[in-house]
């Protein structure tokens, strides 16, 4: 295993990094991921993602060297227990910190197969966002697209809520939402568009739509839903529901998802 470095100052470089990467909510300034808990470390080496250090606690030392000990090259850094705390971006803290390399994916990748790609078209919240991809994984999407105005998939809260789901599924980040929609376009991917069921509105349930064949599910902010710029290149479909017009957007797109897998799953 590889010899722990013992660090006992906030103000000791390497921390500033990962706090101001925390505060962001996005990479350090060397383009690593903060995953925190021991979960997301198990995660990020079943993924064969790149782990450079390991933040731990004194008092959970011996619980992280398991994780590290055949690793080559990986720097360990013990922290007194209060400090790791403060640096932490939970309320309460496993007290294990790891600095993952995130995957790099290009356009294409997310296109393979018979694509069921996810688009986020402005979703603020991270943890909606990383319970989404955790989603998305289950249910057999081929990828994700955060656009330009999304949060960040780098954000800790996000990678937190997607449990280890974004060290595999593809995803791009940052695009413009007229880009994102000429790549679908060209690659002849049917929009669907997530929208509230209101009375008297000709929307189509999502039931009764062929999700089998290229196709891609947009998820809109959560105040304002889908934007103009997507929503008139896509189909309006809902869920049907009863005593309440909308739902949230994570719970929105599981439902979403989990239609698009059952079809798929019956389709001759």
């Amino acid at each position: 295993m590889p010899k722990p470095e013992s660090i006992v100052s906030a103000a000791n470089p390497l921390l500033k990094d990962v706090r101001r990467a925390i505060a962001r909510g996005g990479l350090t300034s060397e383009g690593w991921a903060v995953a925190e808990t021991f979960h997301l470390l198990e995660e990020a080496l079943r993924s064969d993602c790149e782990v450079m250090t390991v933040l731990a606690a004194e008092s959970v030392r011996s619980a992280a060297e398991p994780h590290v000990r055949r690793l080559a090259g990986v720097r360990v850094v013990v922290l007194p227990d209060a400090l790791l705390q403060r640096l932490s971006g939970t309320e309460t803290s496993q007290g294990v910190i790891a600095l993952v390399k995130p995957p790099v994916w290009k356009l294409e990748q997310l296109f393979r197969g018979c694509p069921l790609v996810v688009v986020l078209d402005g979703l603020q919240d991270p943890g909606n966002a990383g319970a989404i991809v955790r989603t998305a994984e289950a249910f057999g999407a081929t990828g994700i697209l955060f656009l330009k105005g999304s949060v960040s998939p780098f954000n800790p809260k996000t990678l937190r809520a997607s449990a280890g789901s974004l060290f595999r599924v593809p995803y791009l980040h940052g695009m413009d939402a007229t880009l994102a929609r000429a790549a679908l376009e060209q690659n002849k991917v049917e929009l669907y568009a997530g929208v509230p069921a209101r009375a008297g509105a000709a929307i189509r349930p999502i039931a009764g739509v062929d999700l089998t064949a290229r196709c891609g599910l947009i998820v809109g902010n959560e105040a304002r839903g889908v934007s103009d710029a997507l929503r008139s290149a896509a189909l309006d479909v809902s869920i049907p529901t009863v005593g309440v017009e909308s739902l949230n957007a994570a719970m929105a797109a599981g439902i979403l998802l989990y239609e698009a897998r059952r079809q798929r799953a019956v389709r001759p």
